[in-house]
């Protein structure tokens, strides 16, 4: 029996979710059920598995269990870009391996179309999905030279892109802040908190599976030849089990001291007054990620909540995967300083949310993928792309765990090496944060 050792702590109220429209949760599970496919967890990850396998196996029984209400942990805490080309977090500029990174783009781009299906089939709002793509932004020498390199990649890989000067940055997002931008056709910007609801309303309208929130799973056991998976006050008997519950799976005993917990934060403003707008002037809606991985993530978004600047920075280190109470504090205050520099015609406005993410990584960038015992998966380790690798991660799972012959949806997936172990405590903590804070540093104007 495996029984969950830890919880992790999620700080503030995503602003997301909180400018959506109240939801009402499914069902907590309150009784013994039985079911053929158990998908634990209602994330990008969990939601894809459910949804592939209801392609391959149209008479299954699948259940989902997720432990919070739907879109309040970390997918619905995302900055909402799928992006298809390479986005290696650990790089100076994200390329990587050349080989490897054009078998990513297909995987990536498979799962893009996946997203793209369902929002297609189940009739998803319109901001749920924008296959806009996304600038690289550059504030400074470093973030124009990292963006040079990554166009010298991506020539090599025959991809296109459309370098902008500070013209276009302004006439883009109403700032003079950046010096230039490195435009990329082929992402879909997301309004995750919208996505993740909206598909597992789907997913139960359409009858193709049992959603039961706020329903932790406490324990997980082989009883014969199925698992069963015991909740506060029910539990779940299955043939198969998928756990997709990123970082989380170390907290089931699996993948022990081999994957890296960071929290990420990010904020959002309060609702944008039509004499502001003006003012700032700039595009409807636009999405920056920072040219220097370690900088700033922002959007500006319209639709359910009316128009408003989101801005994602900062990044720590927590192996304990809990965090200080008082930490938004210092990091709203962060967050108002950065976009006061970038925005100083709004210095007015304020910050009305404040949030912290959580997202996994391994050493070696694999995920943590795959047939653990016989009948249970694991669909994690996305490795800070939790949209488009979450999906990846969710579809591959299904196939494996059907044991379907149909054609994946992502041919290009080969197994991979296990994570690699992690440096020993207390020197992989301190290694971890030092390095971040050198990043930080280095990054100048770029954070």
């Amino acid at each position: 029996m495996r029984r969950v050792d830890r919880k992790a702590a999620d700080l503030g109220e995503s602003g997301w979710n909180a400018i959506l429209a109240p939801r009402e949760s499914q069902q907590v599970l309150d009784q013994d059920i039985e079911c053929d496919y158990l998908v634990v967890g209602a994330g990008f990850a969990g939601l894809s598995a459910a949804r592939r396998l209801r392609q391959l196996d149209a008479g299954a029984g699948i259940v989902i269990l997720e432990a919070q209400q739907v879109a309040s942990g970390p997918a619905g805490r995302n900055s909402g870009f799928m992006i298809d080309l390479p986005h290696a977090l650990a790089s100076g500029s994200y390329a990587g391996e050349s080989s490897k990174d054009l078998r990513n783009i297909r995987m990536n781009r498979a799962a893009i179309a996946f997203a793209a299906d369902n929002v297609r089939e189940f009739g998803f709002p319109a901001e749920c999905f924008d296959p806009c793509g996304k600038i690289n932004a550059a504030a400074c020498r470093v973030g124009s030279a990292h963006n040079e390199s990554y166009a010298r990649h991506l020539d090599t890989i025959a991809e296109p892109y459309e370098l902008l000067d500070a013209t276009a940055m302004r006439d883009t997002c109403g700032s003079v802040y950046y010096r230039g931008g490195l435009f990329t056709p082929g992402t879909a910007v997301i309004q995750p908190a919208l996505y993740i609801r909206s598909l597992a309303d789907a997913l139960v309208k359409q009858k193709s599976c049992q959603l039961y929130e706020n329903s932790p799973l406490l324990e997980l056991a082989r009883v014969g030849e199925r698992w069963r998976a015991s909740s506060t006050s029910g539990s779940v008997t299955a043939s198969r089990v998928i756990l997709a519950v990123n970082g989380l799976i170390e907290t089931f005993g699996f993948y022990r001291r081999r994957l890296m917990h960071i929290n990420l934060y990010a904020s959002m403003t309060r609702e944008l007054e039509a004499w502001e707008l003006d003012e700032l002037g700039g595009a409807k809606r636009w999405g920056f990620t920072p040219s220097d991985p370690i900088g700033s993530t922002l959007r500006r978004i319209d639709g359910s909540g009316g128009t408003r600047l989101v801005i994602r920075n900062r990044c720590t280190y927590e192996a304990g995967l809990s965090l200080p109470e008082d930490r938004l504090q210092t990091i709203r205050r962060d967050h108002e300083r950065t976009f006061k520099a970038r925005f100083p015609k709004l210095k007015q406005v304020e910050m009305e949310y404040c949030w912290s993410g959580r997202l996994c990584l391994s050493r070696n960038e694999v995920w943590a993928l795959g047939e653990l015992e016989d009948g249970l998966f694991s669909a994690c380790c996305q490795n800070g792309l939790g949209t488009t690798r979450g999906t990846i991660a969710g579809i591959v799972t299904a196939e494996m765990a059907s044991a379907s012959s149909e054609q994946s949806l992502v041919p290009d997936y080969r197994s991979e090496a296990q994570p690699q172990r992690l440096f020993p405590e207390p020197f992989m903590t301190l290694g971890a944060r030092a390095v971040i804070r050198l990043k930080e540093w280095r990054a100048g104007k770029e954070l």
